[in-house]
C-alpha cells in the first residue's frame, strides 16, 4: 500500500512539473527545433557522457581504497547499473543499489561501501559550489541584472549548502577518526533499547564510520575532489554543447550556473529527475541568458533524453550480462534500502540473497 502511494505521488509530481515545463511552449515549434539541432555538437555531448562514467568509477575507486582492493571494471559496471536504476526507479534507488552490488562482487562491507556514496555526494556538492562561485565572482553581475530575484535565491541557497557541506565533512572527519569510540558511544543506547538491538545499531555505526576512512586521508580526499571538479566541468560542458546545438548562446562559465540549477532539479524524487531537470534548465537559460522558450524546452528534452537513454541502455545491458532483470534490481534496491536501517542483515553476502 505504501509503495503504491509513493508511486502515485511521484507520478503526480512528475506530471505536475512537466505541465509547468511545457505550459507556455509551442510544441509544434519545439519539435521543429529538435529536428534542426546540430548533430555534431550532440554527438560530442554523447561522447562526454561516456567519459563522465569513467571519471565517476575512477573517483569511486579512490574513495573505496581504504576498505580494500576494488577492480575498475567492477566499479564502472556497478556505477552504470546504479545510475540506470535511478533513471527508472523513484527516490534515487540506484544510490543504494550500486554499493550493494559492488560489495557483493568485491567482498566489502556493504554499509561501509554505502558510506562512500555519501562522501561522493558531499564532494559533488563542494565541486558544484566551487564552480558556481567562479561564475558568480567573474560573471555574476550580468546574471543579477537579468533576474535579480532568482539570482538572490541561488546565492542564498549556495551559502546555506556551503555551510551544510562544511559541517557534514567535519562530522565525517570526526566519525572516521574514532569508529571504535562511536561504537562504544552508541552502545549506551542499550539503556533505552534491548541489548541485542543496541549492539546491532552500534555495529552499524562503526561499519559506516569505517567507510568514511578516506576523509582522514588528505591526499586521497583532495584527489577525489579533483576528480569531482573534473566530473562537473564535463557535465557543464555537456550542458553547454547541448544548448549551443539549439542556438542558445551563453559564455561557457554560464554552464556552471545552469549545472547548479540542474542539481536542484535532479534532487526532485522523480525517476531520473523527470520534470525537475527539464524545468531547471528551461528556467535558467530563459531567465539569465534570455533564451527563446521553445528552444529552451527542446534543448532540455534532448539533453535529458540523450543522457537517460545512454546510461539506461548500457546499465540494463550490463545487468542482463550479470543475470539481473528489472524486477530483481527493484527487489535488491528495496532490500538494500531496508538494510541501511540498523539491522543484522547489513552484509554483502545477505544482500546477495535477492539476486
Amino acid at each position: 500500500m505504501r509503495a503504491a502511494l509513493r508511486t502515485l505521488l511521484v507520478t503526480a509530481l512528475a506530471v505536475g512539473l512537466l505541465a509547468i515545463f511545457i505550459r507556455n511552449a509551442d510544441l509544434r515549434r519545439v519539435w521543429t527545433e529538435m529536428r534542426s539541432a546540430r548533430i555534431d555538437l550532440l554527438a560530442w555531448a554523447v561522447v562526454l557522457t561516456v567519459v563522465m562514467y569513467f571519471v565517476r568509477a575512477e573517483r569511486w575507486q579512490y574513495l573505496l581504497e581504504p576498505l580494500g582492493h576494488t577492480r575498475f571494471w567492477v566499479a564502472f559496471r556497478t556505477t552504470v547499473i546504479g545510475f540506470a536504476a535511478t533513471m527508472v526507479l523513484p527516490a534515487r534507488a540506484g544510490e543504494v543499489l550500486r554499493p550493494y552490488l559492488l560489495a557483493r562482487r568485491e567482498r566489502l562491507p556493504a554499509t561501509a561501501a554505502f558510506a562512500t556514496i555519501i562522501i561522493e555526494r558531499m564532494l559533488d556538492l563542494v565541486a558544484v559550489l566551487l564552480l558556481l562561485a567562479i561564475y558568480l565572482v567573474g560573471f555574476g553581475r550580468d546574471a543579477q541584472q537579468a533576474s535579480p530575484s532568482l539570482y538572490r535565491a541561488i546565492v542564498i541557497g549556495a551559502g546555506v549548502m556551503g555551510v551544510f557541506a562544511i559541517v557534514a565533512l567535519a562530522m565525517m572527519f570526526v566519525m572516521a577518526g574514532h569508529p571504535e569510540r562511536l561504537h562504544a558511544l552508541v552502545l549506551k543506547i542499550e539503556r533505552v533499547l534491548p541489548q541485542r538491538l543496541a549492539h546491532i545499531v552500534a555495529g552499524f555505526a562503526r561499519t559506516f564510520a569505517e567507510g568514511l576512512a578516506v576523509v582522514r586521508r588528505p591526499r586521497r580526499l583532495v584527489l577525489a575532489l579533483a576528480w569531482s571538479v573534473t566530473l562537473w566541468v564535463l557535465i557543464a560542458t555537456y550542458v553547454w554543447l547541448t544548448a549551443r546545438a539549439f542556438g542558445i548562446d551563453f559564455p561557457f562559465p554560464g554552464s556552471f550556473l545552469i549545472s547548479a540549477m540542474l542539481v536542484v532539479g535532479v534532487s526532485v524524487p522523480t525517476p531520473g529527475g523527470i520534470g525537475g531537470v527539464h524545468e531547471a534548465f528551461r528556467l535558467g537559460v530563459t531567465s539569465f541568458f534570455r533564451a527563446d522558450n521553445d528552444l529552451a524546452v527542446g534543448a532540455a528534452i534532448v539533453m535529458h533524453m540523450l543522457s537517460t537513454l545512454l546510461v539506461t541502455g548500457a546499465g540494463f545491458w550490463f545487468a542482463m550480462r550479470d543475470g539481473l532483470t528489472f524486477g530483481s534490481l527493484k527487489q535488491i534496491a528495496h532490500s538494500a534500502e531496508a538494510q541501511e536501517t540498523p539491522r543484522e542483515s547489513s552484509t554483502p553476502a545477505q544482500a546477495e540473497v535477492n539476486l
